[in-house]
């Protein structure tokens, strides 16, 4: 983020859409829009933001799997086959 340029009043967003959103596509950094002084909204260009997306499910797929390792690390953990039984079981569905 570029701060000189990258936060813009409101009013001025208003006045020079076309200029902001010619930014925003050749930078691909949100735009922070404020309102007397305060940050109040962020623009950002459709594909910085499906990146942004789908880092958020990258992470998170990420810490699933650091959690599942840690998991059966700790002995927290059993075999799929007899998951699945259990489960099977608790539901009274056919084997």
């Amino acid at each position: 983020m570029n701060l000189k340029e990258d936060i813009r009043p409101l009013s001025d967003f208003k006045r020079n859409t076309g200029e902001i959103l010619d930014q925003l596509r050749r930078s691909h950094r949100p735009v922070v829009l404020t309102i007397n002084g305060k940050a109040e909204r962020v623009v950002q260009d459709a594909e910085a933001y499906q990146k942004m997306l789908d880092l958020v499910e990258r992470i998170e797929a990420n810490e699933g799997i650091r959690k599942g390792l840690a998991a059966i690390d700790a002995g927290k953990s059993k075999p799929a086959r007899k998951a699945i039984s259990e489960i099977k079981r608790r539901r009274a569905l056919p084997r």
